[in-house]
Formats: structure tokens, sequence, C-alpha cells
């Protein structure tokens, strides 16, 4: 119960074990292909180029 209380309530839901922190390319490299599949079932690809040509075309390159 002390530990619970040192830790607050992630101890308690977790069974007090530390999970640590990612390496943030490790996070990224798990994300990137569910976005990549998103993109393409929701046709964002378009999205995406129209986008960055209007990007493009405002900074004038």
């Amino acid at each position: 119960m002390a530990d619970i209380a040192r830790h607050g309530r992630k101890a308690f839901a977790f069974n007090g074990h530390e999970s640590g922190t990612r390496h943030p390319l490790v996070a990224a490299a798990m994300v990137l292909p569910l976005a990549a599949l998103l993109l393409f079932l929701f046709g964002g690809f378009d999205q995406l180029a129209a986008q960055a040509s209007s990007v493009g075309l405002m900074l004038g390159r």
C-alpha cells in the first residue's frame, strides 16, 4: 500500500512496474505505418499533395 501512496495511481494500475521511456525514433517507427495506412484509406495523399503545393506557392517555391 505504501508503494501506491509513493507512486500514485500508475503504480496501482500497472502493478508497480516502471515501463521506462521510448526513444523518439522508435515511437515514430511505430506510428508512421498506421499514419500511412490511414492516409491511403481516406484519400489523404491527394490532400497532402494539395496542401504542400499551396504552402510551396505561398513561400514562392
